[in-house]
């Protein structure tokens, strides 16, 4: 292979000759040359030192030397036929593509040269953390801690909702970059496994995770199954689901064998990790180095059935013993802080992936909802989805952003001008009308705006077969690249890298300082200031989580008198007619969650959940003062916005000249306050999710001694006594489970309120004392270090001097 000598000549000028042979292999020539990003450099060198060493030497260099770069939207990677499968998706000509978007998704100065300072900066305070001494006084354990704390990884998650045929594999494909990736039918395959894709950063290969559920679950299920569930077939699609899966697993075994016969291991000889009790060890990983190849030994975990004759000699189908598949793939530059999440509808009777799919959807930064432009506004399971899980996404969870996506908006077959002006104009009429629409139907819903407001649903009418062909329309119109544009500014790594130098530049003051020495009396003073004003803004932030607390406490007072008023009637409301009957067993069976058939003779199966219809007037009575408690926006309400406004203001000290001999203290006091305010948050957003979840948890624990003994009545008359062992638990226990319920809230709340008083004390407190009050023995300088990670700081900031 031929390599030009211009990049021979660097490596051997930057001493990394050793790699020549590697860039050479790969055909890396001077325009490729600058055009590396980190996971390419990462390949071609995989030593972390002349990795690190390579960054910086080309850190120097692209802004004078790198080609222009502002045409690549996604920037192309691999082989050269891995860039030429993005080259056909993103279409021949450059002046077709909206130059808006080239420059938010471009390879530019910003987020390139950011993450090599990074990577610098990670190599610098690796050396330091080399250098001080691993046992000494409370100064270096304390420093070798905060180093080590400096490590970040910032990954956001976008759950994607939608049924099959509504176009999810090929708005996904579209999206990412990857024509053919994802193949029609591949997402949504199965009802009850969620699928994540993101990026492989560690190889080249294409690579499936999947997760199993436990053998002791399966095991429950298997026995509910054979002893429960088929002798109901008045519930046809119930029945009709336990004999898809069984048949599946097992073909015709299981309809003569025991569910002790049937667990034994002969059925899972190609699956042995789903018999492994440690839940890490329960993973099968499938590799191959092609897309179509991962699919084609992936199919028997995520299809619910054979679709394709040459399919069904496949074998055993083990998607019933699956809880999540993550799918990662290379060169998926849109995925590298990214994980897009297919979820099935709503939560599932088995524990383990209902407990997940609860996870994922609380985890979501943005929800995708997917259906077909020809009835979005009509599309009664798409409002569905959005109503049932609504409140795991918005008070319960961390979700900003819900976009409704139309695909299929090329679709034109009511055109009545048919020439290539009409169609277009027809197509951009119609998708202005769907929108409308949406926006209608989404104003309409009551309980889904107590979580969202307009500004955060957005809707985009998608075209992904006009993105790659642009007959009609040009790409700007597909909104494919405002759907590229938006999961780009999640890789945006300006903040974590500001983040993480931030930090790095105050510890680095702080040796610095420590090292110097000297100015006992101003230190002291300084001290002094600091405790007194740290006392005063502890008491603000206290006053206002206390006010907080009392409004929740009266709110949940009337939730729990409306809760005992009305829970016996609404109990009866659920048993009458035959609907009861049917449903009851399976409630019981599954702690009070069934899944209804919505429509004679459809597959779609919408959740009954007892416990939540139980639990509904408590979470009613405080969902509005939750949300503007804890906003998903992170920097307001009454504890994140007062936290943001705490403040010891060393900032403006540091500025002072009297306090010259202690600015380099000063700097990293500032730096481990905004640091720590960063972590409250997160703290806050986490334990958020359970102290709103905590009011349908304490009600479902209450509720399961009724579950219990109803699973024991067998024989004559068992329905009415499985009624009346449910009603009368209810009646009994009505006036201590709402009021335990809103003990276990007010209790979580109150102990988040002393954890954030406490953590912002002693952590403040203990850097104060560490770098104000204690001496600097063995402590290395880094002047040097300083002087680089400063010169970073300045780049990413603007100057030093900058609001962070």
């Amino acid at each position: 292979m031929v390599m030009d000598d211009f990049v021979c000549d660097k490596l051997t000028e930057w001493g990394l000759r050793k790699w020549i042979e590697t860039f050479k292999e790969e055909e890396v020539d001077r325009e490729s040359f600058y055009l590396l990003d980190d996971q390419q450099i990462s390949k071609l060198i995989p030593k972390l030192g002349p990795q690190a060493k390579f960054k910086m030497k080309l850190l120097k260099e692209q802004n004078t030397e790198k080609p222009d770069t502002s045409q690549v939207i996604l920037s192309t990677s691999g082989t050269s036929n891995e860039g030429k499968r993005k080259s056909d998706l993103q279409g021949e000509s450059n002046e077709q593509q909206p130059r808006t978007k080239k420059r938010h998704l471009a390879k530019g100065p910003g987020s390139y040269s950011e993450e090599i300072i990074q990577a610098d900066v990670k190599d610098i305070m690796g050396r330091v953390l080399q250098r001080i001494p691993h046992r000494g006084n409370n100064l270096n354990i304390f420093l070798r801690k905060k180093i080590c704390d400096l490590e970040t990884d910032k990954r956001e998650v976008v759950g994607v909702f939608g049924k099959t045929g509504a176009g999810k594999s090929y708005l996904i494909n579209a999206v990412i970059g990857l024509k053919n990736f994802l193949p029609s039918g591949s997402v949504s395959a199965c009802t009850s496994v969620s699928i994540k894709v993101e990026a492989n950063m560690q190889n080249s290969k294409y690579e499936a995770i999947i997760e199993f559920i436990t053998k002791e679950e399966w095991r429950d299920e298997l026995w509910f199954s054979k002893h429960f569930g088929l002798e109901n077939e008045e519930d046809d699609t119930e029945h009709g689901d336990i004999v898809e899966k069984l048949s599946a697993l097992y073909g015709e075994d299981w309809k003569e064998k025991s569910p002790d016969d049937l667990m034994d291991g002969k059925y899972f000889r190609e699956i042995p990790e789903f018999l492994l009790s440690e839940e890490e060890l329960r993973k099968k990983i499938l590799t191959a180095d092609e897309d179509e190849d991962l699919f084609e030994y992936l199919i028997r975990y995520t299809r619910t059935k054979p679709d394709d004759p040459e399919d069904q000699g496949t074998g055993r189908w083990y998607w019933p013993l699956v809880k999540c598949v993550t799918i990662k793939v290379p060169d998926a530059d849109l995925l590298k802080h990214v994980t897009l999440v297919d979820l099935p509808g709503n939560g599932d009777t088995n524990k383990s992936r209902d407990k997940m799919w609860k996870t994922i959807i609380g985890s979501c930064s943005t929800i995708w909802i997917v259906t077909d432009i020809n009835r979005a506004a009509s599309d009664k399971e798409a409002w569905d989805i959005l109503k049932d899980a609504c409140s795991y996404m918005g008070n319960g969870g961390q979700c900003n952003e819900i976009h409704f996506i139309c695909t299929k908006s090329d679709c034109h077959s009511d055109a009545k001008d048919t020439s290539e002006a009409g169609i277009r104009d027809f197509i951009l009429k119609r998708n202005q009308q769907a929108k409308a629409k949406v926006k209608q139907e989404f104003n309409q819903l009551k309980e889904v705006k107590k979580h969202f407001s307009e500004e955060s649903f957005k809707v985009f009418t998608v075209s992904s077969l006009e993105f790659l062909n642009q007959k009609y329309l040009n790409q700007e119109e597909t909104e494919i690249p405002k759907l590229q544009e938006f999961l780009q500014e999640f890789n945006d790594c300006h903040k974590e890298t500001l983040n993480y130098v931030s930090g790095a530049h105050g510890i680095l003051s702080l040796i610095q300082g420590a090292s110097l020495g000297g100015g006992a009396e101003i230190k002291k003073a300084v001290c002094t200031d600091l405790e007194k004003k740290m006392k005063d803004e502890l008491e603000k932030v206290r006053n206002q989580m206390v006010e907080t607390y009392g409004d929740f406490k009266k709110c949940l007072n009337d939730g729990v008198e409306k809760s005992e008023s009305s829970c016996e009637k609404d109990l009866e409301s659920k048993k009458s007619g035959s609907g009861f009957h049917m449903t009851l067993r399976f409630l019981v069976k599954h702690n009070g969650i069934y899944k209804a058939e919505t429509a004679k003779n459809q597959k779609k199966r919408k959740q009954i959940n007892l416990n939540m219809k139980l639990s509904s007037y408590l979470t009613e009575s405080i969902d509005e003062k939750f949300k503007e408690t804890f906003p998903n926006e992170v920097n307001c309400g009454p504890f994140n916005g007062k936290i943001n406004s705490f403040s010891l203001g060393t900032k403006r000290m540091k500025m002072k000249p009297e306090y010259e001999d202690v600015k380099l203290q000063l700097e990293f006091l500032n730096a481990e306050e905004d640091k720590m305010k960063k972590k409250l948050i997160k703290v806050i957003r986490e334990r958020k999710k359970m102290i709103y979840s905590s009011l349908m948890t304490t009600v479902e624990e209450s509720m399961q001694k009724c579950y219990d003994d109803s699973k024991e009545i067998t024989g004559k008359n068992s329905l009415n006594n499985m009624r009346e062992t449910m009603r009368k638990h209810v009646q009994d226990s009505k006036h201590k489970m709402f009021k335990k319920a809103k003990k276990v809230m007010l209790d979580q709340l109150r102990d988040l309120m002393n954890d954030i008083l406490k953590d912002l004390k002693v952590t403040m407190q203990e850097s104060i004392d560490l770098s104000l009050k204690t001496d600097g023995d063995s402590i290395p300088d880094v002047t040097v270090e300083l002087g680089m990670v400063k010169n970073h700081h300045e780049q990413l900031n603007g100057s030093a001097e900058d609001d962070q």
